[in-house]
C-alpha cells in the first residue's frame, strides 16, 4: 500500500515536472501560453491546407497557431533580430493570419504574436488594424494589374509548394 503511495506521488511529481519544462520551453520560444494546436515549421510533418478568406481573396499559413481558451492567436516567426519597432509589412501579415483564422473558423482572435530571435510583440486585433489591414488589401487589388511570374527553378521546392493547386504556373 505504502509503495503504490510513493509510486504514485512519484508519477504525479514526474507529470507536474514535465508540464513546467513544457511552458518553459514555450516561453522560451516566445510562444504564448496555451495549447499548441498547429505547426508549419516541422520539417517531418505535410504543409498543413492553406487559410483562405473568400472576401478579400487572401490566402496563408501561419508559422503556429496557440489556442487560449477559445481564443485562436497566429504565430509568426522571423529568424532575424527584433527592430525597435515591428516592420510594418510584419504587422500587417499578423492581422493578415488573425484575419484569415476569423474567417476559417468564425472566432475572432484578440492578437496575434509576432516572434523575431530576440523579441516578441503582440499585435492587437482591433476592428481599427482589421480596417487598416482590409484596405490596404482593396489598395492592393485596385492596383495596375500585372502578370505575376513566379521563380520557378526548383521542381521540387514547386510539388511541395502549399500554393500549387491554385498556382497556372506550376511545373
Amino acid at each position: 500500500m505504502i509503495i503504490g503511495l510513493i509510486f504514485v506521488s512519484l508519477l504525479v511529481l514526474v507529470a507536474l515536472f514535465l508540464l513546467w519544462q513544457g511552458r518553459r520551453e514555450q516561453q522560451r520560444a516566445g510562444l504564448p501560453l496555451g495549447r499548441l494546436l498547429y505547426t508549419d515549421l516541422h520539417p517531418l510533418r505535410p504543409t498543413e491546407r492553406v487559410l483562405f478568406d473568400p472576401q478579400t481573396g487572401l490566402s496563408g499559413k501561419p508559422d503556429y497557431v496557440v489556442q487560449q481558451g477559445d481564443a485562436l492567436i497566429p504565430v509568426e516567426v522571423k529568424a532575424r533580430e527584433a527592430p525597435l519597432q515591428p516592420h510594418l509589412g510584419h504587422i500587417y501579415q499578423v492581422l493578415a493570419y488573425c484575419l484569415l483564422i476569423e474567417s476559417h473558423t468564425g472566432h475572432r482572435p484578440p492578437y496575434g504574436v509576432l516572434r523575431y530571435r530576440n523579441r516578441t510583440f503582440a499585435i492587437d486585433y482591433t476592428p481599427q488594424a482589421e480596417q487598416t489591414l482590409r484596405d490596404l488589401l482593396t489598395e492592393m487589388q485596385n492596383a495596375t494589374p500585372r502578370t505575376l511570374v513566379r521563380s520557378h527553378n526548383e521542381v521540387t521546392r514547386c510539388a511541395h509548394c502549399g500554393y500549387r493547386a491554385h498556382c497556372d504556373q506550376r511545373l
